[in-house]
């Protein structure tokens, strides 16, 4: 069985009123999270998308093992008694297995699907991930939206369509890599749901502990059969690694984690959408990549999107739904 030793997360106590807190840790998360794309590219400079994926997993681990041995001794040195080990009930534990598996299939399908369709196919069908967020959350769970959470979630998405629009391409030979990308959106889309019931119950070290311990033991397997190299061998591949478990992994999924405890599941997922505009915006600064006019036109969607979205009554969560 496993044991349960609730620990906080080390930015939780810098954070003041909840919601507030909420809404800005999930805004720290997506510009973490907007990372991903470039680390990974310079990452594969040296490695496979699996192994990428697989080192983001190992140290983000490491780290957070450490953490919190870090915190247990500190509260042991300061005459405070860490809280008692307990056993995770059953339900806890498929949900924590549930998420970690979720999340080790979104990042290995969107890395394969990556290497068979272009990126804009590939980012436009991934991206609709809010779509199987809400109708998970209302077949699964009984959750409710109005009309104003609906019509601002398709805004949302239209906006993310618009920064991918020109380079859409609907080629038979590329079927295969948008279908795995679909896919790897229904995964990303229960991600949000599942880490929101977690949340009730545990801290999001616990979860991202548990949710980066077992990805790496899933996708060890894989990257040993479909890698030549499992571990960087310069001092900028480490580099690179390292930055991608630590801010997108660790700051990144963590804070998301946080937020999902005040707001509803169905509003972050739809945050999400945010990720690709930073992420060009980021590679018009690093790389020099062209920024078009999409770019503009999409923020400006997605933002219109989601202030429409987060006036509905279902985005922030009562302190009934947060208190269970």
């Amino acid at each position: 069985m496993i044991l349960k030793a609730k620990l906080k997360f080390p930015y939780e106590q810098l954070l003041a009123t909840p919601t507030t807190a909420a809404v800005a840790s999930l805004v720290v998360s997506l510009v973490a999270l907007s990372f991903s794309p470039i680390l990974i590219r310079l990452s594969e400079g040296e490695l496979g998308p699996n192994a990428t994926i697989f080192n983001r997993f190992w140290i983000s681990t490491v780290a957070l093992v450490l953490w919190n041995g870090f915190a247990a001794a500190r509260l042991r040195l300061s005459n405070n008694q860490p809280e008692k080990l307990q056993l995770y009930p059953i339900r806890l534990v498929l949900l924590l297995i549930g998420g970690s598996f979720v999340i080790f299939a979104t990042l290995a399908l969107w890395a394969l699907s990556l290497t068979q369709t272009n990126v804009a196919n590939a980012t436009l069908m991934h991206y609709l991930a809010p779509l199987f967020t809400v109708l998970g959350g209302w077949l699964i769970f009984g959750k409710r939206f109005d009309g104003k959470f609906i019509i601002g979630t398709f805004v949302a998405i239209v906006g993310a369509g618009i920064i991918v629009y020109n380079d859409f391409s609907l080629t038979s030979d590329k079927l295969q890599g948008d279908l795995m990308a679909l896919l790897s959106a229904v995964f990303l889309g229960f991600y949000p749901l599942i880490v929101e019931q977690l949340r009730s119950q545990l801290s999001p070290t616990i979860i991202m502990t548990w949710c980066s311990a077992i990805g790496s033991v899933l996708l060890l397997p894989i990257a040993l059969l479909t890698e030549d190299r499992l571990f960087p061998y310069s001092l900028s591949g480490w580099l690179y690694a390292i930055c991608l478990a630590l801010i997108c992994q660790i700051i990144g999924l963590g804070l998301y984690a946080y937020s999902l405890n005040k707001l509803s599941s169905g509003f972050v997922s739809l945050c999400d959408l945010f990720v690709p505009v930073f992420s060009s915006v980021q590679a018009w600064v690093i790389f020099s990549e062209s920024l078009n006019w999409s770019t503009l036109i999409s923020f400006v969607v997605i933002i219109s999107g989601v202030y429409l979205t987060s006036s509905s009554e279902f985005a922030i969560k009562s302190e009934v739904e947060s208190a269970m």
